[in-house]
């Protein structure tokens, strides 16, 4: 059956809107090319929008023409403004954005491992507050929070977890309460980032992939054909508690010791580092595995440049690096079999660290272990992905809800929708 002629105006609205989100400015002629709608169905539309808020003019038109320069047309940014945050065991970073993704104030807090549950959440939410008002945003509408641990499908909240702090779960519920006005979203802080790559990183060109997130613990995020699996209790990409050879034991249910966990997290990997001669330092917050897999990294790559770094420290960094990369294959070795996703992206603070070597490594065993080609990329965004993610989905989330007027207005204020079943990304740019 043909669209009724309000369906029909509500498409092709949603439609111009997302060209200019992709796009940027564009006249009513290039809207009308990019549509295929006729010229009079794109002033009304055009009027349309303006009228409701959500486009201006922003300028003109470059070309060289007779008569005046086409105006265009932009989406309004400062029609919503967003805020993401990236929470981990030790802190709280945040970004407060316009409609546009343009970002307006960028904040971040520690959070000692001896705070409270109360003081933690108090400090979290006290800095939203603060990086909103810095920006001179007097309202969010939506924040979307990037969080460790299993997202509920059917809820969309954070599952409790005995190995992450309390605290994490109770931000949610006290970002609800103090913003009753704001739609808050949470997502799993892998997930985001591998949205991130997708769409902004080393993965734009890719519709099948898997990210692994390497830093005090270990994850991976799933897309296949452009889709962020989640699974049928939140638990996709889990990879902590994948059973492989070279541990002391099997995982449980609620402890992942035993598993890949035992091999690729970060106490794991500096006992390995520790084996091999080398020494560790902590540095801040960085998990400890981070700083050891650079500085061998470093060391490998001097030596292969120079006599300046003796044959015994190259040997010891050479030979860290070939065992963490034995160890990393065997978990994405499993992967590659069952997905066969092409391409497996290393991300979280080691990932970063161990850079175009680890991945070279990696890669060489994994060509050696499966049949199925699968290349091995270090993530483009290091530690920004999660907020980049984050961002990108509250963005989304606002737009869906502000571009659809005649669809009602979402989720009520404060309520924590639950992320759809599928995440549909845009098509790969190849």
């Amino acid at each position: 059956m043909p669209a009724s002629p309000s369906t029909a105006r509500a498409i092709n609205d949603r439609l111009a809107l997302r060209l200019l989100q992709q796009e940027g400015p564009l006249t009513a002629g290039q809207l009308k090319q990019l549509t295929g709608l006729s010229r009079p169905s794109v002033a009304d539309l055009v009027e349309r929008l303006a009228a409701a808020g959500l486009i201006d003019v922003v300028g003109e038109s470059g070309e060289q023409r007779r008569g005046p320069n086409a105006k265009l047309y932009g989406i309004v940014a400062d029609q919503a403004h967003l805020a993401a945050l990236d929470v981990r065991t030790e802190g709280v970073s945040v970004v407060v954005s316009d409609l546009l993704g343009g970002v307006l104030a960028e904040a971040s807090v520690p959070i000692g491992g001896d705070t409270g549950t109360g003081p933690a959440v108090e400090q979290a939410v006290a800095l939203v507050e603060r990086a909103a008002k810095e920006a001179g945003v007097p309202e969010l509408h939506t924040v979307g929070i990037g969080a460790p641990g299993l997202i509920d499908p059917a809820t969309g909240e954070l599952r409790d977890s005995g190995g992450l702090p309390a605290w994490h779960r109770r931000l949610v519920l006290a970002l609800q309460e103090r913003l009753p006005e704001t739609r808050v979203h949470v997502e799993n802080e892998t997930n985001l980032a591998a949205l991130a790559e997708q769409r902004d990183g080393v993965a734009r060109d890719r519709d099948t992939f898997v990210l692994l997130w390497l830093g005090h613990g270990t994850g991976a995020a799933v897309v296949l054909e452009g889709t962020l699996r989640r699974g049928a209790s939140g638990g996709t990409g889990e990879i902590g508690f994948l059973p492989v050879p070279g541990t002391a034991g099997l995982p449980s249910a609620v402890d992942c010791e035993g598993g890949f966990h035992s091999l690729a997290g970060s106490a794991a990997i500096v006992a390995l580092a520790e084996r091999h001669g080398l020494t560790v330092e902590a540095r801040g917050y960085e998990p400890p595995a981070a700083s050891v897999v650079r500085e061998a990294v470093a060391s490998a790559a001097a030596g292969a440049a120079t006599a300046a770094v003796t044959g015994a420290v190259v040997g010891a960094a050479t030979d860290f690096l070939d065992a963490l990369a034995d160890r990393l294959a065997v978990g994405v070795a499993a992967v590659v079999a069952i997905l066969d996703p092409g391409c497996l992206v290393l991300a979280g603070e080691v990932g970063q660290a161990g850079g175009a070597d680890l991945a070279a490594r990696v890669e060489r065993r994994i060509r050696r272990m499966s049949p199925l080609p699968t290349e091995v990329r270090v993530s483009a965004l290091g530690g920004g992905a999660v907020l980049r993610g984050a961002l990108l989905t509250a963005r989304e989330r606002a737009q869906d809800e502000l571009f659809a007027p005649l669809q009602g207005r979402g989720a009520p204020p404060g309520h924590a929708a639950p992320p759809r079943g599928r995440d549909q990304l845009p098509p790969a740019r190849r």
